[in-house]
């Protein structure tokens, strides 16, 4: 296959991951690179295969969103780890986005999770989160117990660090109006119900997952960038689950083996200080082959087909 950026299209941005092509004024390329990123930090380490996982694996649920009637902007699949999409406008000022707005990309990320995980389980021991609020009948819960409802947040998508928001803001910053909020609340519950039915095939349980959204020209909805993948979501092993071992199957892996290793309290306490972030150091040889494998072994497990 082919790529239109070896054509037609110039270098536009580059992201932690990803590098962007303009390739008309109504398409753009993506390239999903092999580097790695966590904790807002991109790791000197180049996981081979990894972009091409990502690429398959997200070209392969935004079709699975179509099936079930929702709009993505999705074209095709151009190389490996290449696809081609429908251009948005980008819009960094928060007071140029409105309810006329058309074809721009919602300036939030939406969190979806269904299992006391991660963050959510950080929060809710230091009290900041009640477990009440998330639909338990007791005061404590247990990591890795399933949630009684899906647990739905946001953060922004376009500011240099990830922060979280309330919905007032959320409204506010998108320009969304409330039925259109509720609508992508909704879109969000029946894409993650389907994800699940799929990925149990794999034997695997799909834990959580970040989404994004824009609007196309006439203000309808539609599913922006990737989603499902081993670096947007998080997956645990089935089985495994029910012995009670909660074994990642993500970038998360990643994420815990910097946290293991002190960086990330490192890196936290010297943000919370105001001082210079430190490093993030490489991964070591063996943990990268690890790493790599896992990116194969979870793409073949979540989409049912073979890599090679």
């Amino acid at each position: 296959m082919n790529s239109p950026s070896k054509a037609s299209s110039g270098f536009s941005r580059e992201g932690k991951v990803k590098r962007v092509y303009d390739v008309s004024d109504k398409e753009i390329e993506f390239e999903f690179t092999d580097r790695i990123s966590v904790f807002d930090k991109i790791i000197p380490s180049k996981i081979p295969y990894k972009g091409e996982t990502l690429c398959r694996e997200g070209a392969f649920w935004l079709k699975e969103a179509e099936k079930l009637g929702f709009l993505t902007h999705f074209i095709k699949i151009t190389d490996k780890n290449k696809m081609l999409v429908k251009k948005v406008n980008i819009i960094h000022d928060y007071n140029k986005i409105n309810k006329n707005t058309k074809n721009y990309l919602i300036p939030l990320e939406f969190i979806c999770r269904h299992y006391v995980a991660g963050s959510l389980h950080d929060r809710i021991n230091k009290g900041k989160i009640d477990p009440k609020d998330l639909g338990f009948n007791k005061k404590t819960v247990e990591y890795g117990e399933e949630l009684p409802e899906p647990f739905i947040e946001t953060s922004t998508k376009l500011e240099s660090v990830d922060r979280p928001l309330d919905k007032k803001e959320s409204l506010s910053i998108s320009g969304l109006t409330e039925d259109e909020y509720n609508n992508i609340i909704e879109t969000i519950i029946k894409i993650d119900s389907r994800m699940s039915k799929i990925v149990e095939k794999g034997g695997l349980i799909h834990v959580d997952g970040k989404k994004e959204f824009g609007m196309n020209e006439e203000r309808t909805l539609m599913f922006i960038d990737v989603f499902g993948t081993a670096d947007e979501d998080r997956f645990w092993d089935k089985k495994l689950y029910e012995k009670g071992e909660m074994v990642e199957l993500s970038k998360e892996f990643v994420r815990q083996y910097y946290i293991k290793s002190g960086y990330k309290k490192e890196l936290y306490d010297a943000r919370d200080e105001g001082r210079p972030e430190p490093d993030i150091p490489a991964l070591p040889e063996p943990m990268i082959k690890e790493v790599s494998n896992l990116y194969i072994n979870m793409f073949e497990r979540i989409t049912g087909e073979k890599f090679r």
